[in-house]
């Protein structure tokens, strides 16, 4: 992340990785790792490639005296594929009320227990916020293990601006709830990022090219696997492109750019502006000059050049 111009310059003696103590795991040089301490350790799992996982959360899966998972079957997956065996109990919607008490009880009398997902970081989207509230109204420790993320990935791969956004999770199945949720998010000048079903994904970008307008999207899907695909074009091409090509295979992410503040100004207009000084002009220079005439954030314009210029032929 680029610093403010008016930023003091940082001394090159400072050393970012100081003060940090080795992993503990193999190959790091620290030795055998200790056992991590009592308490609920919240811990990311791949989003596809079983490689992304750190090191941190195979010492926690390894060690942990149980881990609590939204479907054992998967977790035992990830577990089998990197040599792990430790004690899995299943956490999710249709269970939560009732174990989250025999969990609570094994963290008040010292235990350590991983909370995963089926698939990246804990809470977002899974049940897992419930138990954390308790955990800390106990007083029991809660410490997070960052890893794989789908709502970051497919922000960083959108090439759409990432200094603002808003995680919305899944809209309304039905197409009268998802279009007022939708008007309810219009005027949030942040990109939007939404989960989706495959099933419904043609009918929710409908929907918001019908709420939203043009705006300029990114359909990501089966990220970090083989087939990792990410569509960027308007939300009204992504809808009439899904709905003739049907639901695709695989996760998927929607990603919509924030609103133009352009009075009168369209998405067409804005690039039309940015491809005639692209013409002659690098990015920034193209950025800079578009953003003053339409009265535009630098940094939403600058992230629509790179686009342009990375889908030119």
């Amino acid at each position: 992340m680029p610093l403010p111009e008016d930023a003091p310059e940082l001394s090159p003696a400072l050393d970012p990785w100081e003060g940090l103590e080795p992993s503990g795991g193999q190959g790091s040089g620290g030795g055998r790792p200790s056992k991590p301490g009592p308490g609920l350790h919240l811990v990311a799992t791949p989003i596809g490639n079983a490689r992304d996982i750190t090191l941190r959360a195979l010492d926690v899966l390894a060690a942990a005296d149980l881990i609590v998972c939204e479907d054992t079957r998967v977790t035992s997956r990830l577990m089998q594929i990197h040599g792990l065996h430790r004690p899995l109990m299943p956490y999710h919607d249709h269970n939560a009320a009732k174990v989250r008490p025999e969990i609570l009880a094994r963290l008040a009398q010292g235990a350590v227990i991983a909370l995963v997902s089926d698939a990246g970081t804990p809470l977002v989207s899974d049940p897992g916020y419930r138990l954390v509230v308790d955990a800390v109204a106990a007083g029991i420790k809660v410490t997070t293990l960052p890893g794989a993320s789908s709502v970051l990935a497919a922000l960083t791969l959108a090439a759409l601006p990432t200094d603002r956004f808003l995680f919305a999770g899944f809209l309304p199945p039905k197409s009268a709830a998802r279009r007022e949720t939708l008007g309810e998010l219009a005027p949030v000048r942040a990109t939007l990022v939404f989960l989706e079903s495959a099933q419904r994904l043609a009918d929710m970008l409908a929907d918001a090219a019908a709420v939203l307008g043009p705006r300029p999207a990114a359909v990501a899907r089966e990220l970090t696997k083989l087939f990792e695909e990410v569509r960027r074009e308007t939300l009204d091409s992504l809808a009439a492109h899904y709905a003739a090509a049907g639901p695709p295979k695989g996760e998927v992410v929607v990603v919509i750019g924030p609103p133009t503040e352009a009075a009168g100004a369209s998405e067409a207009e804005i690039d039309a502006a940015l491809q005639a000084e692209l013409a002659h002009a690098g990015p920034s220079a193209a950025a800079a000059k578009v953003a003053a005439a339409f009265n535009l954030p630098r940094r939403q314009v600058y992230a629509r050049a790179m686009a342009l210029k990375a889908a030119a032929p």
